[in-house]
């Protein structure tokens, strides 16, 4: 489980992006890098950085699902997943 403030600072992140993303883009077609250097550091989208949404981990991100592959394993398991189980052969 990763600490609050590292899901919050990310979290405020992804705001962030959102709320500069057309200024930003605005920017890049006009050619304005000065003008990029301006806004803060993390409006990029480079900063984001994909984490479990039950749980905050950063590694073994399931893109599809939005959830470490802990967490999706947990969940199949106790068959909290529509279609997913076990495979047996």
């Amino acid at each position: 489980m990763a600490k609050t403030s590292v899901k919050a600072r990310e979290a405020k992140r992804a705001k962030m992006v959102e709320k500069y993303a057309e200024k930003r883009a605005a920017l890049k077609a006009a050619g304005d890098w000065a003008g990029l250097d301006e806004l803060p550091k993390n409006s990029s989208k480079v900063r984001l950085h994909n984490r479990c949404q039950l749980t905050g981990r950063p590694r073994g991100y399931m893109r599809y699902f939005g959830i470490s592959r802990v967490t999706f394993r947990d969940m199949a398991l106790a068959g909290k997943i529509p279609g997913v189980k076990k495979a047996s052969w």
